[in-house]
């Protein structure tokens, strides 16, 4: 039996004996902690940037995965606990086992940020051996989330083809895709990954404020990318000032004009949720509109009168909008290379397929963020793998006082 006690201090020793390690000495430091308390064979393996595949993290090499397993994320028993984020057994594995252990695949979460799986062999399987899982992926990924950060290793373990220096640019520019607390959970994703040039998203909390904005620089180059971080830079110093919205979008188009004249441009939807009464406000800086779903069976496009695009210096006047969410409402932001791919015989994805498709796979078993994985693949997939337009959707379930159901 794995007894809970013993992994609760072990895994506290864990923490503590990872300060000064780096991620290549990882594997063996939580292989080594667990065989302490009859945990075996345990395997690290973390996720791509698109969630394709799951990459073993063997500590060996520059990308400190040479020599490793590589699982898919569609059609595997580690991929099938990636994207259920959830501990499944492999029923195969004890019957060619000499010591009849049985083989566990538990996800690798923060939160809701999805990082991997973790692989692991025990000699029981009850419910305390379970939890210590569940606690041993819990502390993984924290491990992983302390080092990635300063790891090229890490980086260049999740990518799977070379990156462009605007999308480079972006991806440290973005907080986490995935984010729950507070009422509220958050998920977003960007494609082209590799290539991304003008596109950007961006959230925080502030008490009970939770901020969402998207923006699609003019371009796809890396000056459409530098445009971006600068909107994304100058809206962050407005709101930790504590302009209003529309302060917020005059203070970016100020910034931008400031930069680069009126030749460079971004549209954007800025937005505030308060997270106790449910209260959108915000306002449209010339972009697509945003769709708001309720129910799973009722969507309606938030209507707001436009300004013009931040930094094109129209004069125009900035309005700013309210509407009341219900418990269970999901917001929709995103930009034009979502519905605009086209297919071989120039059909676009559209809005209509685009919100059914969250509708039909959100309303099932998959999480918020499982949810936008598949449907970035379908986007991809209707334009033949490639898009010619960055595509960006950040989504926003308000759960109004069911905080319980934040987290599978």
């Amino acid at each position: 039996m794995v007894e809970h006690a013993a992994v609760a201090s072990r895994l506290i020793r864990l923490m503590q004996d990872s300060h000064t390690v780096t991620l290549d000495k990882l594997p063996e430091l939580i292989a080594g902690h667990c065989a302490e308390v009859g945990v075996h064979d345990t395997a690290v393996f973390v996720a791509d940037l698109r969630e394709t595949v799951l990459r073993q993290v063997t500590g060996n090499g520059p990308t400190a995965g040479e020599g490793g397993l590589e699982f898919t994320v569609h059609g595997t028993l580690p991929g099938q606990a990636y994207q259920r984020v959830d501990l499944l057994a492999q029923t195969d594995h004890a019957a060619g086992d000499p010591n009849h252990r049985r083989r566990w695949w538990v996800a690798v979460t923060d939160g809701v940020e999805r990082l991997g799986v973790l692989r692991v062999d025990t000699d029981t399987d009850d419910e305390p051996t379970r939890q210590a899982l569940r606690d041993l992926a819990a502390m993984t990924a924290l491990l992983l989330l302390s080092k990635r950060s300063f790891s090229d290793s890490f980086s260049r373990l999740v990518r799977t083809e070379p990156m462009n220096v605007a999308a480079e640019m972006q991806w440290h520019l973005t907080p986490p895709p995935a984010f729950a607390g507070s009422e509220a959970t958050v998920g977003a994703v960007m494609e082209p990954a590799y290539q991304v040039g003008g596109d950007a998203f961006d959230y925080a909390v502030a008490g009970n404020v939770l901020h969402l904005s998207v923006f699609d620089a003019m371009g796809h180059d890396t000056t459409a990318g530098i445009t971006a971080n600068v909107a994304v830079s100058a809206c962050r110093n407005a709101r930790r000032q504590g302009a209003s919205l529309e302060e917020t979008s005059r203070h970016v188009e100020a910034t931008l004009i400031e930069q680069f004249g009126t030749s460079r441009y971004v549209t954007g939807i800025l937005a505030d949720l308060d997270l106790v009464t449910g209260r959108l406000t915000w306002i449209n800086r010339g972009h697509h509109l945003p769709v708001l779903i309720r129910g799973n069976r009722w969507t309606t496009e938030l209507v707001c009168r436009p300004a013009g695009p931040m930094g094109a210096d129209l004069g125009l006047p900035v309005t700013e909008c309210v509407e009341q969410l219900e418990p269970g409402d999901r917001l929709l932001l995103y930009t034009d290379g979502v519905i605009e791919a086209r297919d071989a015989h120039g059909r676009q994805f559209g809005r209509d397929r685009f919100v059914d498709f969250v509708l039909r796979h959100h309303s099932g078993r998959h999480t918020l963020h499982e949810t936008l994985r598949r449907l970035m693949a379908a986007v991809l997939l209707h334009h033949d793998g490639a898009l010619d337009d960055d595509a960006t959707v950040l989504l926003t379930e308000w759960r109004g006082g069911h905080q319980d159901k934040l987290t599978p």
